[in-house]
């Protein structure tokens, strides 16, 4: 989760769509749609993998057209021959 937040804020597009499962991953990234800088991320939970599937619950800052905003996610993640990648995600009230 860290590593794809960190590749978010760098706009590595490889590194994301790499690590997103196969099956939703989209063909490109729309980064004029997303903000203009983010400012922090803060893990609100994270359970232990049930074995190869598990969730991260997030809030991540940003700012986008000089306004400050709040992205609340719980994002799932699936593990695949050793290696875990984003699957889906559900926006939760921020």
């Amino acid at each position: 989760m860290r590593s794809r937040y960190a590749a978010y804020v760098l706009k590595r597009t490889s590194y994301l769509l790499a690590t997103w499962d196969r099956s939703p991953r989209p063909a490109c990234l729309a980064w004029d749609e997303m903000p203009d800088q983010w400012l922090g991320l803060q893990i609100l939970a994270a359970p232990a993998a049930l074995a190869d599937v598990g969730e991260v619950e997030f809030v991540a800052r940003y700012r986008k057209n000089g306004r400050a905003g709040r992205l609340h996610e719980r994002s799932r993640f699936v593990r695949r021959a050793g290696r875990w990648y984003y699957l889906d995600g559900s926006f939760l009230s921020a």
